[in-house]
């Protein structure tokens, strides 16, 4: 029986036995549908990636007015979509190293101020012109423009020059900064032709595969891009987003078989999910945040006596163990983790405490309601979680008023905006990154609106150190400003639940972010 299987798993992993009819003659020799499937799925993995078919992706995280402009990606969506068409300088690996992209070397002065990067030849756009080193600079050059409003423009002021030296792009720092690769594989920064000053949201990019159809908050649709340098992406010969923003719909549609990937799997669903015939759930533990955010300085949130009594108003493993069932980490109202490098695991944990919660309220003279901002848009579970919340605030004598916002514009029309919100953040490769995009000073993403002199010149600081000891140092001193002086109550990083149908394999873990950082449609294959 064993040979008359594994003859029968070569053939389907081939190609050259349907999958229906694997499963058949797999039944007809006593074995279950289960494990026909798992040994298929190794098989086809072993054979490597295979080219063709066509992938559904149903995604939570879509709106109506999100723009093809990479300068203000901020939602699962648009962040796919920049993966799937775009092409970054650099990538991270999932083991946290930097990959050659667009540009194959890339090398540093021994001051560490100069960073010559050498743009790949051969390489074009999606319009068919090739891409130049000026391309890559003048991409560069618009995100640091405060025009563009880009998501970046804090990452891209610690670069004083761009320039360009034959197939060369050459960045110049204002102080050392040995991250910059990092920061540099942001996916806000995909190459555009002439950096995308003629058309910002034209969809001309120059990855894997070209835009054909979008439909912003509803569908969207990609070929491949045969001129494509690099043939170990991009699989599949078409690639279709569906925005799926109710978590049951996006479940129940995966199950369907009308999509064979999501993203944000219910906490509360996964486990029953995980026995299901043919579908893997893929659980990632990471830096993804789900927080409440406050505007330090707008009343009532620019008194730190009221932000402290909120922070300790709020039961952090209650909300673990019942909202993420288990599927998380405890946050300690700053940004980063163990998962992050120059982690400082001295830093206590904040605990729930009704009584000090209560002190810090009546020392801040507040009376009245709080109002919460809330939508699942934020993360799945942000109005469960803000319930609780609001339960949990009560026993120390804070009310705390939700407002529920709707899904759709809540990013464009509520956070960022409003004085205190439920909010969340993907994972970042680097510390420095994290605190540059969310609490520098100058970030237009800071929003938390936390400006610290002390923060950003530590932040600084951090960037150019080469000791180990003292990097780590400032950057426990830094968590401790965001943790005791901020405006973020950040009760749990979440893992990241995805999950995918056997229709399709080359899963890896990443810790970089959900869905294999993005990458899954581009870096996964049909088993068909």
């Amino acid at each position: 029986m064993k040979r008359e299987l594994d003859y029968y798993v070569r053939q389907t992993a081939l190609g050259r036995m349907g999958r229906r009819s694997f499963l058949g003659r797999a039944a007809a020799l006593g074995v279950t549908s289960a494990t026909a499937s798992t040994l298929l799925a190794q098989s086809v993995l072993a054979q490597g990636p295979r080219r063709g078919g066509h992938l559904p992706v149903g995604l939570q995280g879509g709106e109506s007015t999100d723009s093809l402009d990479p300068a203000t990606y901020a939602n699962p969506a648009t962040v796919a979509g920049a993966r799937i068409t775009g092409e970054t300088l650099v990538n991270v690996s999932p083991m946290n190293k930097i990959e050659a992209a667009a540009a194959e070397e890339w090398s540093v002065s021994d001051d560490r101020l100069t960073w010559r990067f050498r743009i790949r030849q051969g390489m074009r756009f999606h319009d068919g012109s090739p891409i130049t080193p000026e391309d890559a600079a003048q991409t560069l050059r618009r995100h640091s423009d405060p025009d563009s409003k880009s998501a970046v423009l804090a990452i891209m002021k610690g670069i004083t020059e761009i320039s360009t030296d034959g197939d060369w792009l050459v960045l110049t720092t204002q102080t050392p900064n040995a991250d910059l690769p990092y920061l540099l594989a942001d996916y806000h920064l995909i190459l555009q032709p002439n950096g995308g000053f003629d058309a910002p949201d034209a969809p001309v990019f120059s990855g894997p595969y070209r835009w054909v159809e979008n439909e912003p908050g509803v569908r969207h649709t990609f070929e491949r891009f045969e001129d494509y340098w690099n043939d170990a992406v991009g699989h599949f010969e078409t690639i279709e987003i569906v925005v799926i923003n109710d978590g049951t719909a996006r479940n129940a549609a995966l199950q369907a078989r009308q999509v064979h990937l999501i993203n944000r799997v219910s906490p509360r669903l996964a486990d029953r999910m995980q026995g299901l015939s043919g579908l893997t759930i893929a659980r990632t533990a990471g830096k993804s945040q789900t927080v409440f955010a406050m505007h330090c300085d707008t009343a009532p949130f620019d008194n730190n006596d009221l932000r402290m009594a909120l922070k300790l108003a709020i039961d952090r493993e209650d909300l673990l163990a019942k909202l993420l069932n288990g599927y998380g980490t405890l946050g300690n109202d700053m940004p980063v983790n163990a998962a992050y490098p120059f982690f400082d695991e001295t830093i206590p944990q904040r605990t729930y405490d009704p009584d000090q919660a209560r002190f810090h309220y009546e020392r801040s003279g507040h009376s009245g309601a709080i109002p919460l901002r809330v939508s699942d848009a934020a993360f799945p579970g942000a109005v469960d979680a803000a319930q609780l919340y609001q339960s949990q605030a009560a026993a120390a004598g804070i009310e705390i008023e939700l407002i529920r916002e709707p899904q759709d514009g809540y990013w464009s029309n509520v956070w960022n905006k409003q004085p205190f919100c439920a909010s969340s953040w993907l994972g970042r490769s680097v510390q420095d990154q994290i605190y540059t995009s969310a609490y520098y000073s100058v970030s237009d993403w800071n929003d938390t609106n936390f400006f610290n002199d002390r923060f950003d010149q530590l932040l600084i600081e951090a960037r150019a150190e080469t000791d180990p000891v003292l990097r780590k140092e400032m950057y426990g001193e830094m968590g401790r400003l965001v943790r005791d002086q901020g405006g973020l109550i950040n009760p749990m990083f979440a893992d990241d639940i995805d999950a995918f149908s056997d229709e399709i394999t080359g899963w890896v873990e990443d810790p970089n972010g959900a869905l294999m950082n993005m990458f899954a449609p581009t870096r996964m294959w049909s088993t068909a």
